[in-house]
């Protein structure tokens, strides 16, 4: 009997450690997802760098896909959603060119992650998904590791009007035009990244600039995006 209970202690323990060891690598792979994915591929801002060290980005994943959740891919998160690649969320961070007294916009919240890698930098973050299932578990992702997010379960097609203009626009989901409401709730000065073009085509992403009452677009990279979900 004592061999039997010393063999069960000795599968448990050995059964336990390489869990242990690899919850504890996700750090090293985050920084080594910053450096070779990120910084190597040119990302510069200091601020988006450091936010994207900072965020763990496997707890914006499926348990069964967090294997991957330092890939230089995009994953799935349910319900026909993803999670954008490494690259792509940093891209369309440093674009905006964040600054820490920032309001953002972010329509699209997916599983949260490119809301928690902007809260990190910006004074407060509203995002708004379609999708109630995905919208309420960002939500509750977020606020145990944030106070300047807000989360709203809604059409993203017009914005959120009651807390605009917004000093940037993040859009994680193409649309084949551009929201007329989102143009308008854009500050001065203010900048858009928007993927537009047909549902699970390649898409452009463009930036969009405001200065008074011309609005500017410029295309910057093809992408694949999700499309925009609007009851509109």
């Amino acid at each position: 009997m004592k061999n039997f209970k010393g063999f069960r202690v000795f599968t448990l323990l050995f059964l336990a450690i390489p869990l242990m060891v690899f919850s504890q690598d996700y750090g090293r792979q985050r920084t080594e997802m910053v450096e070779s994915q990120i910084r190597n591929r040119g990302i510069r801002d200091a601020a988006t760098l450091r936010a994207m060290r900072q965020v763990p980005r496997h707890l914006y994943i499926p348990e069964n896909q967090q294997r991957w959740a330092y890939d230089d891919r995009p994953l799935p998160i349910g319900y026909g959603q993803t999670i954008s690649q490494p690259y792509i969320v940093g891209f369309m961070t440093e674009i905006i060119k964040p600054h820490k007294d920032f309001r953002v916009l972010e329509i699209g919240t997916g599983s949260g992650y490119q809301a928690a890698v902007l809260a990190e930098i910006v004074d407060h973050v509203y995002t708004i998904e379609i999708v109630e299932p995905l919208g309420l578990q960002a939500k509750n992702t977020l606020e145990k590791n944030y106070n300047n997010v807000s989360v709203k379960i809604a059409d993203g097609y017009y914005g959120w009007e009651e807390h605009a203009p917004f000093d940037a626009i993040v859009v994680t989901a193409a649309a084949e035009y551009i929201p007329p409401p989102l143009i308008e709730q854009l500050k001065d000065g203010g900048r858009m990244i928007i993927p537009v073009g047909s549902a699970f085509r390649v898409q452009q992403l463009m930036l969009i600039e405001k200065n008074g009452d011309e609005i500017s677009s410029r295309s910057l990279m093809p992408v694949r995006f999700v499309p925009f979900t609007s009851g509109n």
